[in-house]
């Protein structure tokens, strides 16, 4: 078998293989929060919609991640669809050892005492269903209860290791 120039070589697949390969694929940028000892929230962009009926959504973390020991145990979580005007905003939940609800954050707490930010373009609060094993991250996997789908902006995209803004 040889391989089409379309195409170029198949690798083996690998970690490396993995995220090079998502690195072509565009996502959609979120903050997922918690709250526990003290709020903790991390940048995803592993948010999936998995069901209309019964709403359902999901993400993965890492289990290594600095959110992980909070969003191991809530019952709540807060979802929070970032705007294309928040690159910032994502960039502080991304960094590890960053201050993530210092002065520099506007936030508030929500519904089930979930940290909600500011300035999003929709958020939800969810009821935590399951939690899935999944190599060395977890699926959350969540049920919406509330939230708000109007907030101001276009969409913030995470594409070739960058946030970027949609263009038309």
């Amino acid at each position: 078998m040889t391989a089409s120039p379309d195409l170029g070589t198949p690798r083996t697949a690998s970690p490396e293989l993995l995220r090079s390969v998502f690195r072509q694929h565009a996502a959609g940028v979120a903050v997922i929060t918690a709250s526990g000892s003290r709020p903790v929230g991390f940048t995803a962009t592993s948010l999936t919609s998995v069901a209309a009926e019964p709403p359902l959504l999901s993400f993965g973390i890492g289990v290594g991640a600095s959110s992980w020991p909070a969003v191991s145990e809530a019952e709540h979580i807060g979802v929070h669809l970032l705007g294309e005007h928040q690159q910032e905003l994502a960039a502080t939940f991304a960094r590890s050892g960053a201050d993530r609800f210092g002065p520099a954050t506007s936030w508030r707490t929500g519904p089930e005492g979930v940290p909600l930010l500011d300035g999003v373009l929709a958020w939800l609060v969810c009821r935590v269903v399951t939690r899935i094993p999944a190599g060395d991250h977890r699926i959350v996997l969540a049920e919406p209860l509330v939230g708000d789908p109007a907030g101001p902006g276009r969409p913030l995209l995470y594409h070739q290791g960058r946030f970027n803004a949609l263009r038309d």
